[in-house]
């Protein structure tokens, strides 16, 4: 959504780049390009004028005059000003003293409360709750028996006594709710209203009387993410004529602008709490400000990648794969291993959104975005299509065996050797990463070799013929050489990385890009 946005700040901060002192002029034109960059993106423009200024007035001053590099300066002072329009620290939810809690959905009709509803539910119950969704939208056709598809879907409970379609008292369900919460126990009600084409009294009033009929703890307001500038107008209407504590933006995925959506904390008073970025019902997190800004300014999202990972991956399990990667070179690990952690990958979410997280992606965004997600089921058809002896010795595939291969999976013989060969290639990179040597090509990773020529090279390094004869220099070496030992001795934490690295700092090689092909 924020791609056309990303791109124009990508390109104004690299005019930047490589001028050891900024003048008026420049900042003037900085300035000048941020601001049509956030009108394009459809940013209200009271949110733009208070932006620009607060950059300016910050770039103006001693933290970029004085700075050792002003370009990165003002880099970090936009970041900042966005997590602020964004709506500063990430706000979680209020829960009840005694449960349960209230959370009712407010919104315009077509916002996708009911989906989220859903989303909301499947997501509590990952924390440990119990939820249950009560549908008190009985007016828009087939409402009810949406909500109590989509609880199923979620494994979540429903409440809907009244069949919908236009019969039954919203309000009267609602009260109802909550005692039968109380009684099977759910510990959170999401009570999802019903919503309109536009605003009007009657949706106040109905909105205003299941408010007072609950007295929710949390009334979030559920806003499409691509509806533009009237997104911020609705918001508001909502916020004076029935309240909300809280903010939901609902297909973040979409191919819209999204200007609106950043616009919503700043002119509403309100923080974004959720995001919802697509179909699955998995594909709902809480919003992080920080996280998103980061995002837009193309730095990536590892906090929330490594997350995904912690929820998808053992600690044993990441233990046991680093240490077969680090032993023997690597040939502990085989093609089973490789087959296991792909559909472990998998269920963290969509390939293309995983890589999108990883800093630098802007740079390969096409090829990211045309990556065919099914080439993940056709390597795992080919490696179910080998013998356990195969799948354990991969050397022993000759050309009958690849032939018999590709005829069960379905594929081209020449399919099958590239993946044979793209697996050695991908286990002897892992390994490496896994022994702490870094990735070849790596800025700010141990024992970096700067470049694919270098990897083979690199063990001759360690032979003490490089050594400085300045002692200063000869020192770092030293306390360098001694960080690398310490990371190769380190556990691998739940992405299987060497203790020592630092998953912000990872930036996509170019040989990790042809295993993207």
């Amino acid at each position: 959504m924020f791609d056309t946005l990303s791109d124009r700040l990508a390109a104004t901060f690299k005019n930047l780049r490589g001028k050891g002192r900024l003048s008026e002029a420049d900042i003037d034109a900085t300035a000048r390009e941020i601001r049509i960059a956030l009108l394009e993106a459809d940013v209200a423009l009271p949110v733009v004028r208070a932006f620009i200024k607060q950059v300016k007035e910050r770039a103006a001053g001693a933290e970029v005059s004085q700075a050792l590099n002003p370009a990165q300066q003002v880099i970090k002072i936009v970041n900042e000003e966005l997590v602020g329009i964004l709506g500063g620290e990430t706000r979680r939810l209020r829960f009840a003293k005694q449960p349960p809690t209230v959370i009712m959905l407010a919104g315009l009709q077509g916002a996708g409360k009911t989906t989220l509803a859903g989303k909301l539910g499947k997501w509590l119950q990952s924390q440990g709750h119990t939820p249950v969704l009560v549908a008190c939208d009985l007016q828009r056709p087939n409402a009810v028996n949406q909500l109590s598809v989509v609880a199923e879907r979620a494994g979540v409970g429903v409440y809907a006594p009244q069949p919908g379609n236009g019969v039954g008292d919203p309000v009267q369900v609602a009260k109802d709710s909550i005692e039968y919460a109380k009684q099977k126990l759910h510990d959170v009600v999401i009570v999802d209203t019903a919503g309109r084409l536009g605003i009007d009294q009657e949706l106040m009033q109905q909105a205003a009387d299941i408010r007072d009929a609950v007295s929710p703890d949390e009334i979030l307001f559920v806003v499409d993410a691509m509806v533009g500038q009237d997104a911020v107008n609705t918001a508001e209407a909502f916020r004076d004529g029935v309240g909300f504590d809280g903010v939901v933006l609902s297909k973040l995925d979409g191919d819209a602008r999204g200007g609106a959506a950043l616009s919503i904390a700043h002119v509403t008073g309100r923080q974004i709490m959720f995001a919802s970025n697509g179909e699955k019902l998995d594909d709902f997190d809480a919003f992080h400000p920080d996280r998103m800004a980061s995002r837009i300014l193309g730095m990536g999202d590892m906090l929330t990648l490594i997350e995904k990972a912690e929820q998808t991956f053992s600690q044993q399990e990441a233990e046991q794969m680093a240490s077969k990667l680090a032993s023997s070179k690597g040939k502990d690990f085989t093609l089973d291993d490789f087959l296991a952690q792909m559909e472990q990958v998998r269920k963290m979410g969509s390939i293309s959104k995983l890589l999108g997280m990883l800093p630098g992606m802007g740079q390969i965004k096409d090829q990211i975005n045309n990556l065919d997600e099914r080439d993940v089921d056709r390597t795992a058809a080919i490696i179910k299509s080998m013998t356990p002896g195969e799948r354990q010795d991969p050397t022993i595939i000759n050309g009958s065996r690849r032939a018999r291969i590709a005829k069960g999976s379905g594929v081209e013989v020449s399919a099958v050797k590239g993946l044979v060969e793209r697996f050695f290639e991908a286990r002897k990179m892992m390994s490496r990463m896994a022994q702490g040597g870094g990735m070849p090509g790596m800025p700010g990773m141990p024992g970096t070799g700067g470049g694919a020529g270098r990897t083979k090279k690199a063990p001759k390094k360690a032979k003490g013929k490089q050594r400085s004869g300045n002692p200063m220099k000869r020192k770092q070496q030293e306390q360098e050489a001694a960080a690398r030992r310490e990371a190769a001795s380190q556990a691998g934490g739940a992405l299987g990385l060497p203790g020592g690295q630092q998953p912000q700092d990872f930036e996509l090689p170019d040989e990790f890009k042809k295993f993207m092909g």
